[in-house]
């Protein structure tokens, strides 16, 4: 059934509509899709114009629609004739343009879109209709690339599943292409437990099933949750790991019995300034914060790769902070830290004066020390981490007996050998009163001598096409942000030497972020650097981001700007909702929608390749060798 247009521009239509035309084609909701053809298309190109209803509009009898109304109330007339009726059942609708379908002119059997008008004419000129399952088909699905297509799942136009009795609702499926997605950055708004990690599980399935054969696309997930790499029979849902377990990997904090992973730990003595302050939040969250290990958890240790670098024109610094990561090591060996000590040996920096582990006191100190034991032989300067505890155990104690010996002080300064910050490292290896390094014991369990090859070995597994799932559920923030950013830092760096080598070719990493505010913050002096790069330069690299989060506000505006496809959920504030129609025009007339509805799963979906929002709701994910309803 068709109808006739009312007032026409460039950018809005209003259409005159009735009750049977509405009835006859299932209802016309908000935000449903209608299409304009000109009457006669003998002499022009055969196109269509897409229309999205936005809401009602006033006719030119409305005022006087209104007064009959008006009357009949007054008169308590119990029904209308049948002339009055007919009067009455006219009305008309906003709608905006959104762009022209038309033939390619330049490739056979092609359909290509533009967001404008090239020209319309007289409104009368004009037929409207409601598209019928094929066209609305075409309208959603043509636009997206032949290859690597994938179905995300069915167009929904409304919340309401209710149909009318002359029409049932549409069965439209809406496809997706993984190209749109490898190396661009996706977004994933709204609100928690509506659908955005199911979203992310069919993404990612998308590009595992479509890069079966070629290998081309790496994906790391930081599931922070858990969600991706267990299963949760709770809520029947089938993790990402146990339906594609021949591609994907999973590298686990915590080891579960029923997820076969591999380890993901940490080596403390390789990595002492950020394990330093892992170490601190754990004593602090286990409520250990008395004095001297308040002292202890607050000092700021320097990283090995920064002592190495330092010229060797500032050596005496270089050996003061050389020796406050040996100290950091000797309380590692007494709480019990397995090391491997060659390879440790290995990276170890040292100046002339001090060597791998032995931390550089004068001979006259350490001849003091020993004798104030009884020691008359003094021993070799340490050259293991056991001769090093040994030795700080014998100082320190010499240091406590005697505070103010001119030994203790530097010959060439004069300022003290031991400044605030040694002296807080030692008090904790060897306390007074308390258990000092036994406190630390607990956390062994996130340490392993061996880690850190973990690191290159999923750079290969990247390489080679595979699903890297980081397992970092009830991880503590401190770990959580170390693994982030280490292994951030190497796939940006290992992308970037591709480039610089011409060995991208086809190949591309996809990154995975949940909380993602936390990683990408409003602010852009609070943003680490690294994913501040990704949002600006991750695509040259052939690095692709799929983040998730609850508001768009929260998000630096730079990933904002750079972000080529959005998913969006339900969200409860208009100042989100807002924002997001500022970042991205083609949500303005969604916004009522998005507020309202809350359904699990309907999203509104904008991609590289659709030129307008498309209101999906999103399949369950399923593993491969399942059906629905399993």
């Amino acid at each position: 059934m068709e109808t006739t247009v009312l007032d026409i521009g460039y950018d809005t239509i209003t259409i005159i509509t009735s009750d049977p035309y509405k009835m006859n084609v299932g209802g016309i909701p908000r935000n449903s899709l209608l299409v304009m053809v000109p009457s006669d298309l003998d002499s022009l190109p055969l196109h269509f114009i897409l229309l999205r209803v936005l809401e009602s509009a006033p006719t030119p009898l409305a005022s006087e629609v209104q007064q009959t109304y008006f009357e009949l109330q007054k008169k308590s007339m119990p029904e209308l004739d049948v002339f009055t009726q007919s009067e009455l059942q006219w009305g008309a609708l906003k709608t905006s343009i959104l762009g022209m379908f038309y033939p390619h002119p330049e490739v056979v059997d092609t359909i290509e879109f533009s967001g404008d008008l090239n020209n319309f004419v007289s409104a009368h000129k004009y037929r409207v209709y409601a598209p019928n399952d094929e066209l609305l088909n075409l309208i959603v699905n043509c636009l997206v690339p032949k290859d690597n297509r994938f179905e995300i799942g069915s167009l929904r136009l409304t919340e309401c599943r209710l149909p009318l009795p002359t029409k049932p609702l549409p069965n439209v499926k809406v496809i997706i292409s993984t190209q749109d997605i490898s190396g661009r950055r996706t977004a994933m708004f709204g609100k928690t437990r509506l659908g955005k990690s199911n979203v992310v599980k069919l993404i990612a399935q998308s590009l595992i099933e479509s890069t079966k054969e070629t290998n081309t696309v790496g994906q790391l997930i930081f599931d922070i949750n858990g969600e991706y790499a267990n299963d949760n029979p709770y809520d029947n849902s089938s993790s990402l790991a146990s339906s594609y377990p021949d591609r994907c990997i999973i590298y686990a904090i915590t080891q579960k019995k029923a997820t076969p992973s591999r380890p993901l730990k940490l080596n403390f003595y390789e990595h002492p300034d950020s394990t330093h302050r892992i170490i601190g939040s754990l004593l602090r969250q286990d409520g250990k914060d008395s004095g001297y290990i308040r002292t202890f958890s607050s000092i700021e240790l320097p990283s090995l790769e920064t002592i190495i670098k330092m010229p060797y024109s500032e050596s005496d610094i270089k050996v003061r902070r050389i020796r406050k990561i040996q100290i950091y090591w000797a309380i590692l060996r007494k709480a019990g830290f397995d090391v491997d000590e060659a390879k440790l040996r290995n990276m170890a920096p040292s100046t002339p004066y001090v060597g791998k582990f032995n931390p550089g006191f004068k001979d006259k100190l350490r001849e003091e020390a020993y004798k104030k034991i009884g020691v008359q032989q003094i021993p070799p300067k340490p050259n293991t981490l056991d001769s090093l505890v040994d030795e700080l155990e014998i100082i320190n104690q010499f240091r406590r007996s005697k505070p103010k010996d001119a030994l203790l002080k530097s010959e060439s300064s004069g300022d003290p050998i031991f400044d605030p910050d040694d002296v807080g490292l030692l008090e904790f290896f060897d306390p007074k009163s308390g258990l000092g390094p036994s406190l630390i014991q607990p956390y062994r369990m996130y340490h392993d001598k061996n880690a850190g090859n973990f690191e290159k070995e999923i750079l290969i597994h990247l390489d080679s096409g595979k699903t890297v799932i980081l397992d970092l559920g009830n991880a503590h923030p401190q770990l959580l942000q170390y693994f982030s950013d280490d292994l951030s830092i190497a796939v940006f760096n290992h992308q970037v030497d591709k480039f610089s080598n011409d060995k991208l070719g086809d190949h591309f990493i996809q990154l995975y972020f949940e909380e993602a505010h936390n990683l990408f913050p409003r602010k852009d002096d609070e943003a680490r650097e690294i994913y501040s790069r990704f949002a600006k330069e991750g695509a040259k690299y052939h690095i692709g981001m799929v983040y998730s989060t609850q508001s768009p506000t929260t998000i630096s505006k730079d990933l904002l700007a750079q972000t080529e496809n959005f998913f969006v959920a339900h969200i409860s504030s208009r100042e989100e909702v807002d924002a997001l129609a500022k970042l991205n025009v083609a949500y303005e007339s969604m916004k009522e929608d998005i507020l309202r509805a809350k359904t699990p799963g309907y999203i509104r979906m904008l991609t590289q390749s659709h030129r307008f929002v498309v209101s999906v709701q999103a399949n369950k994910f399923i593993p491969p060798n399942k059906k629905i309803g399993e």
